[in-house]
């Protein structure tokens, strides 16, 4: 494997000659089709299951199916592009052909990421990553540096989360394909915002998923919620490890994407003597050695184990920072959300307190929702190496009917829940939407065109709120009007209350931006004292000389709390009830030291020392 070119399906060199390399240890022979003159060509045999081919007769743009067996033509496993959906031929794409203009780019620190995570179906009107691009500046704006894009592998028809793809490779036709992301990354970096990219390593979807007739890419050996895991650690598992492998390597060399979200990593299973993780974290090292740039991995895992986010040479796999769940959980139990399934384990405002404190609540603790012992505790970590949000597309999209946080919460708590993701001493990241208060839903939607694996698909989405104990019947996961409803809506901006919601997002993002004591995340420089009674929480930050104080207050009554004794006077800089963003009542903008505040319901004050 090679760290500065693509090696496996089709690739063209700069003399526009093709390299064919396929594995298929099933087939006793493999050729390819040339769908231009439908001419076939067969490949040679080679180690390990491979078959390969040098020609010239195959240039970018050309369609073509490998053929297994003189009976089988499929698309390629390894598909650069699917011009015609996931059942149709390939087609050649040669990445360097894009003319790049980012070479002065360079990728920020990773406690500098304000996250913005997004849909591309969704995100926009045109649905599309040239849509996207119309709406940077709109980001920028609002203090975004880095955009989350939900998977764009190809998957079946136009309407998909992202997350039944079933050609890693490939970028989804519907949204301008390869050549429309690299344009898209591009457009980011002249801006200044950097690009996060979701990949799915743990399952591939149903529809179009041809890879059984190639090869070992699963094995029963492990089950997951799609069913037989990816054969990371089992017999024939090399050639699968060097697939995704080079898949990574491909996003961040040849997209110039800047870090990858590695979707639900504890469904990647692996006990081989090095973790698959540790295999993509080693290759993008040696990637960022030969590039001069940086690239980040960041993991979803809901196992609150540090070894994952532990470096190489301390035992752990490498992954640069985690999502943390437990932290939304604690948020939204304290702000009065449900309690149902797995929130059951989360009992308000002293977790959401000792998730500023720990990172994860669970962290060897006895969990009564697991009925075990749990997680382990995340000593000698960063606040960077933990994303925390109030809402995403999982706890918003898996919720039957969808709902965002302000069809379920009061307006003056959307403002205080957003204060205390974005005063956080971790990685904040927003769901499109939420600075606005989008009511539209973020609903479930796919677009098979399989009708039993369509009914299937609603099937299981009425099993899965049995478990939340939730009647009634979810929107048709297949239908058009459920993708359509799912969108933002551009027009609400300049409406009330959303106007006051976007200009408070920004405030409260350039806060943390020039404020250092809230913006560095140094979870040594954190003290967290909460109140059950009044349901209100201290946050106290510092930075060198700087300190910074936020006061929260989760209940529906206003309370008194005293300001901690410094030898400045307090100035704010932050207060969610001012009537300029739609509150009801102001405090003081400049107290002394040790003084007396009433903190509005529901709301969230600011205070520094300078």
């Amino acid at each position: 494997m090679e760290i500065n070119r693509r090696t496996i399906g089709v690739n063209i060199d700069n003399e526009g000659n093709a390299s064919i390399l396929l594995w298929a240890p099933h087939a006793k022979k493999a050729g390819i089709r040339l769908c231009k003159g439908r001419r076939d060509i067969p490949l040679q045999e080679a180690d390990y299951g491979y078959w390969e081919l040098q020609t010239n007769e195959l240039k970018e743009g050309d369609k073509y199916k490998f053929i297994l067996d003189d009976n089988k033509f499929l698309p390629d496993p390894a598909s650069s592009s699917q011009p015609d959906g996931v059942h149709e031929a390939s087609e050649v794409f040669n990445p360097k052909s894009f003319n790049w203009t980012d070479g002065r780019w360079k990728n920020m620190q990773l406690e500098d990421y304000v996250i913005y995570e997004l849909h591309t179906g969704t995100f926009t009107p045109e649905g599309t990553f040239d849509g996207i691009a119309t709406k940077l500046d709109y980001l920028k704006d609002l203090g975004i540096t880095a955009i989350e894009l939900m998977p764009v592998a190809q998957f079946p028809g136009s309407r998909n989360w992202g997350y039944d793809g079933v050609y890693p490779f490939a970028v989804q036709n519907t949204y301008g394909g390869p050549a429309g992301l690299q344009k898209l990354v591009d457009m980011c970096h002249k801006k200044g915002i950097a690009v996060i990219l979701d990949v799915v390593y743990n399952h591939l979807g149903p529809e179009g998923n041809y890879f059984n007739e190639y090869g070992y890419y699963f094995t029963d050996k492990y089950h997951t919620p799609w069913g037989n895991a990816v054969n990371f650690d089992d017999a024939w598992c090399d050639a699968v490890r060097r697939f995704y492998v080079e898949n990574a390597l491909m996003w961040c060399r040849d997209f110039h994407i800047d870090a990858l979200r590695l979707d639900a990593v504890h469904a990647m299973k692996d006990f081989s003597a090095h973790h698959i993780l540790g295999e993509i974290r080693a290759g993008i090292d040696q990637l960022m050695k030969e590039t001069d740039r940086h690239y980040y991995l960041i993991a979803e895992c809901d196992l609150n184990d540090v070894r994952f986010i532990n470096p190489l040479d301390k035992g752990g796999y490498g992954m640069d920072a985690q999502w943390v769940d437990e932290f939304h959980h604690a948020l939204r139990v304290t702000a009065g959300g449900d309690r149902s399934g797995y929130y059951a384990d989360f009992n308000g405002i002293e977790h959401l307190a000792k998730a500023y404190k720990d990172a994860y609540v669970y962290d060897g603790i006895y969990s009564p929702h697991r009925l075990k012992t749990f997680g382990n505790k995340a000593n000698n970590t960063h606040g960077e190496q933990f994303v925390v949000f109030s809402q995403n597309h999982d706890q918003v999209g898996n919720r039957m009917l969808g709902e965002r946080s302000n069809q379920l919460f009061s307006f003056e708590m959307l403002k205080l829940m957003a204060a205390a993701v974005l005063t956080a001493p971790f990685l904040p990241m927003l769901f499109m939407g939420e600075e606005y208060a989008e009511p539209h839903p973020f609903l479930y939607f796919v677009s098979h065109t399989d009708a039993e694996l369509a009914d299937l698909v609603r099937k299981g989405r009425k099993q899965e709120f049995a478990a939340f104990h939730i009647d009634g019947e979810a929107p048709d996961p297949v239908a058009e009007d459920t993708f359509e409803t799912s969108r933002l809506q551009w027009d609400i901006h300049n409406q009330e209350p959303h106007q006051s919601m976007l200009k408070y997002y920004k405030q409260l993002i350039l806060l943390r931006r020039h404020l250092s004591a809230i913006k560095r995340p140094n979870r040594n420089q954190v003290k967290v004292e909460c109140d059950v009674a009044t349901q209100t929480l201290r946050l106290h930050r510092w930075y060198q000389s700087q300190y910074a104080i936020v006061l929260m207050n989760f209940s529906k009554q206003a309370h008194e709390l005293r300001l901690p004794e410094i030898e400045k006077d307090w100035a704010k800089m932050l207060d969610s009830a001012a009537p300029e963003w739609g509150g009801p009542k102001a405090e003081a903008d400049l107290l002394e030291s040790g003084s007396i505040v009433t903190i509005q319901p529901e709301s969230v004050l600011i205070y520094t020392n300078q």
